[in-house]
């Protein structure tokens, strides 16, 4: 079973978390989802993998949340259609195998579910 990063070469979080993917010796599948940014469909599953609301996978310090997004009342869609649209606003790294998906901050975490 691959294991899936979402992934910002920029983000030395994101670097942290594909090394110890690399050290484990998974089979990876790399998704620079700034340049291929995940549709809301996929973005949904991924955020009911993670068990989480919609609001916690934002980073909520990026200026075009900051300007465009912060104190409306929005929709779950709505911050997901936000993230689709915006995928520099989606937290990283986010690392999934199977089912499981975790957000790797810290990088260390992902080890829970590999």
């Amino acid at each position: 079973m691959n294991t899936i990063i979402y992934h910002n070469p920029r983000c030395r979080k994101s670097r942290e978390a594909l090394q110890i993917l690399e050290d484990r010796g998974e089979v990876i599948e790399i998704i620079k989802y700034l340049d291929t940014p995940p549709s809301a469909a996929i973005l949904s599953e991924i955020i009911a993998k993670l068990g989480i609301a919609p609001i916690d996978l934002i980073r909520k310090n990026e200026t075009i949340w900051k300007e465009q997004f912060k104190g409306k009342a929005l929709t779950d869609a709505e911050i997901v259609n936000a993230m689709v649209a915006h995928p520099k606003l989606i937290e990283r790294p986010i690392v999934i195998k199977g089912n499981k998906a975790i957000v790797g901050r810290p990088p260390e975490g992902i080890t829970s579910i590999l």
